[in-house]
This record gives structure tokens, C-alpha cells and sequence, in this order.
């Protein structure tokens, strides 16, 4: 909980010129603006911290407004990507969870080892964030067999109907090619596009959310009581 108290002549004075209720919107209205001034800190941290951070990692958190009836901004993570997000490992630190890639992977893959994590290999294809390519990891993961949907793996038709097109292989037990999913080129050469390991990615603590929020909300909020307490004064009095 962050407890900031505001000792200011202006703003006293303001709250002697109005009534509770038109107090407690005047309040509102800054704690909110606050509130959207730290959640584009958190956006900017990212940007800082982060190697082009995707919209899903930008759009991680949210604003859950102030009103009258309850004085309390919050920016919180959205509640739809809270259960899968890994930036609460990125805040503290530790061990992160398996990505849903590395969930489907685990469960569907025809594998003799244990896959805790799948990271890009070199010869991977990415996208403009440097992650593995959409297109390239569907048709990778179609042609060993571990699509969510069953219909969408690669059939031993299809793949005769394509045999000019780049083929996906995971190495036997064995093999002299380490853990992955190795992409086999139309000219017989071969490379890895996923590395397979059984360690679990550490992060360090990095993002450094809380500390930067509090500094951002301490520092913000007194200039915005100030104004939305004057423009409340301004607006009572225009209708007097």
C-alpha cells in the first residue's frame, strides 16, 4: 500500500471552498491522472529494459479507476494475461514458468527428454521483436506432429505435395545434433530453429516496477490535486 499526504496551502484552501462531494471528485480525477502517469512509467521501463518489448508486454498492466465512493487508484495487471504473464519473474527475479510453446511442446512432442524451456536457435526466423516467427513455428511445430489442433499437423500427403518446402525434424535420442527442432532446407542443409533445454530460464531482478511507481505517484499527484481541486472551484462558481 503507498500512503501520500499532501500538505499544501492551495489545496487547503480549495477544500474549504467545496462541498464533500464535489471534493471527492476533484480527488478522483487526480488520483486517476496519477495513477495513468505511473502506468506510462511502467511503459517506459519496459522500453528501457526490455529488447523491443511486444503489445503484449506493454499492454500487461492497467488502470482500475478512483470514483467518489472509493478514493483508490490502482494500476494492476489485466486480468486476462495476469495467470501466463512472466513479468512478475522479470520484478523479482527467480525462475520463470514454461510459455505456452513450452507447455504444448512438453505434453504433444514425441520426446525422450524433459523440455523446460524452448528458446529461438540461430537459425531461427523472427519477427520484427526477435521472437520466433508465427509462421515459421506453426509450420515447425505441424511437422513434428505437437499443434494444439490435431487437423493442422502435417500429413504424409501434404508433406509429398511439398516436398520443395523447408521440412521440421527433433533429433533422435542419441544423434550427434543437440536438443531443438532443426529446419531441413530444400538444399539438404540443416539448421536449428529451437534449442530444447531441461533448466528452467533465472532471471535477475530488472524491471524495478514498484520502486519507480512510487516515486512517479509521490511526485505527480500533489500538482494534480491542485489543479482538478481549482478547476472544481472554478466550476462551482461559474454557477453560482
Amino acid at each position: 500500500m503507498l500512503k501520500i499526504s499532501v500538505r499544501d496551502q492551495d489545496v487547503q484552501k480549495a477544500l474549504r471552498h467545496l462541498s464533500e462531494r464535489d471534493a471527492k471528485v476533484a480527488i478522483t480525477w487526480a488520483l486517476n491522472d496519477a495513477a495513468a502517469d505511473v502506468l506510462q512509467h511502467v511503459q517506459d521501463r519496459m522500453d528501457e529494459v526490455f529488447d523491443r518489448p511486444t503489445r503484449f508486454t506493454k499492454n500487461a498492466f492497467t488502470i482500475r479507476g478512483a470514483r467518489p465512493s472509493k478514493l483508490e487508484a490502482e494500476v494492476m495487471e489485466r486480468p486476462t494475461v495476469g495467470k501466463r504473464h512472466y513479468l512478475k519473474t522479470q520484478e523479482f527475479g527467480g525462475p520463470r514458468g514454461q510459455t505456452g510453446l513450452e507447455g504444448l511442446l512438453s505434453a504433444r512432442l514425441a520426446y525422450d527428454g524433459h523440455i523446460q524451456a524452448a528458446v529461438p536457435a540461430s537459425g531461427a526466423k523472427l519477427d520484427a521483436f526477435g521472437n520466433w516467427s508465427t509462421g515459421e513455428r506453426n509450420q515447425a511445430l505441424s511437422a513434428v506432429q505437437s499443434q494444439r489442433d490435431k487437423t493442422a499437423n502435417t500429413t504424409d500427403t501434404s508433406r509429398k505435395r511439398n516436398r520443395k518446402r523447408a521440412g521440421f525434424f527433433v533429433p533422435r535420442a542419441g544423434s550427434k545434433l543437440s536438443p531443438g527442432i532443426w529446419r531441413r532446407n530444400p538444399d539438404g542443409s540443416i539448421q536449428k530453429v529451437l534449442h530444447f533445454t531441461s533448466v528452467a530460464p533465472v532471471y535477475r531482478e530488472r524491471l524495478g516496477f514498484f520502486d519507480g511507481a512510487a516515486e512517479v505517484y509521490a511526485d505527480r499527484l500533489p500538482g494534480h490535486l491542485r489543479r482538478t481541486l481549482a478547476k472544481m472551484v472554478e466550476r462551482r462558481a461559474a454557477k453560482a
